[in-house]
């Protein structure tokens, strides 16, 4: 009996990084939170900022926006503990995205960091992840060595990175932020493995009837996952900073500065 017809391809060295940093991830206490964000307004101004200018802002870059300003009421929600056990508590709020590029003729994911998001305006995100899209790059020369390395030392390095916050800062951020887009219409949430102390999994967006001045109509409405380290954040200021972050999506927030015609 003949053998199976199949293919082989090499394993890629950031899939092998990535299983490294994810088996570091694993060791984390993580708890999260799935809700669910009328997202019909912000939805309907990013339309209409885009008929007025003609530029489709980027639905990511307003999720980062806001995130940033919810984080920036509580900004121990993203501190790291280190070595000497103590909490350092960044002012800064730097959140990591995944954006796809070009790399070597193919595309592949890139995680591009937005450096202090809670100062930027909704449009300079955007350009900053468009920016980070359009580029293109040879290779990730950096993916190369660090494969090289035999897998028990690249391990222990990204566990020791999860007690070493500016090192952790500087790499990967404070906060990440991921965008599933494997989704398409409909629900879906998704439960991620990460090396964060902060992470919010942006999934599906469907209708869901709703009860508006005593009418009932359909609204779009995002599904999120919003996760934290238990071992440093409790229930109730998890809470706090979801219900902070979902006023700030469903408002709008951010976005009427880049309105022309009229307020979101």
């Amino acid at each position: 009996m003949s053998d199976s017809t199949y293919t082989e391809k090499s394993f890629s060295s950031s899939r092998q990084i990535m299983t490294d940093v994810l088996d570091a991830a694993s060791r984390r206490h993580m708890i999260h939170g799935l809700i669910e964000v009328d997202v019909t307004r912000p939805r309907q101004c990013l339309q209409e900022i885009k008929e007025q200018t003609g530029e489709s802002l980027s639905f990511t870059g307003f999720v980062i926006y806001c995130c940033a300003q919810a984080v920036k009421t509580n900004l121990k929600i993203q501190a790291y503990r280190d070595w000497r056990n103590r909490l350092i508590i960044f002012e800064d709020v730097d959140i990591a995205t995944a954006v796809e590029r070009t790399v070597g003729g193919q595309k592949n994911v890139i995680f591009k960091v937005i450096r202090a998001a809670n100062q930027k305006s909704v449009r300079e995100i955007h350009q900053e992840i468009r920016q980070a899209q359009t580029n293109k790059v040879e290779a990730v020369q950096g993916n190369q060595w660090i494969a090289a390395v035999p897998g028990f030392i690249r391990r222990f390095f990204f566990r020791l990175l999860g007690r070493a916050p500016h090192q952790m800062k500087a790499i990967a951020g404070t906060v990440l932020i991921t965008s599933l887009g494997m989704f398409g219409s409909g629900a879906g949430w998704g439960i991620p493995m990460v090396r964060h102390s902060l992470n919010v999994t942006v999934g599906g967006i469907v209708d869901r009837p709703y009860v508006v001045n005593n009418h009932l109509e359909n609204r779009e409405h995002l599904c999120l996952t919003i996760s934290f380290d238990h071992d440093l954040t409790d229930g109730a200021p998890a809470a706090r900073f979801i219900q902070r972050f979902k006023e700030l999506v469903e408002s709008g927030s951010g976005l009427s500065e880049t309105q022309t015609v009229q307020e979101c």
